[in-house]
């Protein structure tokens, strides 16, 4: 005995799969100020006039009370280690050519939390609150990012 199910739809045309995404940083006129100091290796926070806290990364108002009164303040640099993990897989470009990794958060000398990348520096050396300071990673064609280094 022979049998039959419904007919099967032509195939549809094959189409380009989705090329790979990933975020880079993508500098606006109000964001202009912090790529243009990364570039000159100087990392910028924003402070707000009216609480007096400063946070990073750069908003045009201050997320701890809302005001709209934020100023740009050149950080010192220094960082201690707050938490990180050890990437041994990412597919998406340009981080599957570093893996693996340290991706981490440090807490700023100014007070703001930053995730970072923490670099020249082996697994087996990092410890909590360690102290960090800033360097620049610089890639053809793209801006400046901030990562820390012992």
């Amino acid at each position: 005995m022979t049998t039959t199910g419904p007919a099967t739809p032509a195939a549809a045309p094959a189409e380009a799969p989705p090329a790979p995404r990933y975020d880079l940083p993508e500098p606006d006129a109000s964001t202009r100020p912090y790529w243009d100091a990364a570039a000159e290796g100087h990392l910028l926070l924003r402070r707000c006039r009216d609480c007096g806290r400063a946070h990073h990364y750069p908003r045009e108002f201050c997320p701890h009370c809302w005001s709209e009164d934020v100023d740009w303040e050149r950080a010192s640099g220094r960082a201690t280690l707050y938490t990180w993990s050890v990437v041994h897989r990412n597919d998406l470009p340009p981080f599957g050519a570093r893996v693996p990794y340290i991706a981490a958060v440090v807490d700023l000398a100014e007070g703001p939390r930053m995730m970072t990348e923490v670099v020249e520096c082996e697994e087996s050396a990092l410890a909590i609150g360690m102290e960090l300071r800033v360097t620049f990673r610089q890639e053809e064609g793209r801006e400046a990012v901030a990562v820390f280094r012992p």
